[in-house]
């Protein structure tokens, strides 16, 4: 039963972080248990795009637009110059997730082994938080 728990919270941190925690803990694993199975699957999500790297950005600024060179009128680059890769990192589990965050912050000129830390450490205020929600048996949606 832990081991679907543990895969079930892997499998939702790799793609849709904010169930991956309640998701583990209902299948099975205990809280904190399917909190780091939550994160390790997050990270690992993140760590797949940001190993395609160079060519996959190159893809991106053609394929999206993505000026090169910073304009301050353009809404990426003021969010970006705002709030930068420790933002991203704090956001991109409730909202765009690891692939998207990654895609992002190469796109607009990351460097992978950076994008990687802020994301992977971003995540885990947000762990800790639906940790101990789930942990007290909050309930968030109907």
């Amino acid at each position: 039963m832990m081991i679907s728990g543990i895969t079930a919270a892997f499998g939702l941190g790799f793609l849709y972080f904010l169930g991956a925690i309640p998701a583990g803990a209902a299948a099975g694993a205990p809280v904190w248990t399917a909190a780091i199975a939550a994160w390790l699957g997050y990270s690992s999500g993140a760590a797949i795009v940001l190993m395609a790297g160079a060519p996959l950005r190159l893809w991106l600024v053609r394929k999206l637009k993505i000026p090169v060179e910073q304009d301050p009128s353009k809404l990426v680059w003021r969010v970006w110059n705002k709030w930068g890769l420790p933002g991203l990192g704090l956001l991109a589990p409730v909202t765009v997730g690891p692939q998207v965050g990654g895609i992002l912050a190469l796109a607009v000129g990351g460097r992978p082994a950076r994008i990687f830390a802020a994301l992977s450490l971003g995540v885990i205020p947000w762990c800790v938080l639906f940790g101990v929600l789930v942990a007290f048996g909050v309930k968030i949606a109907r």
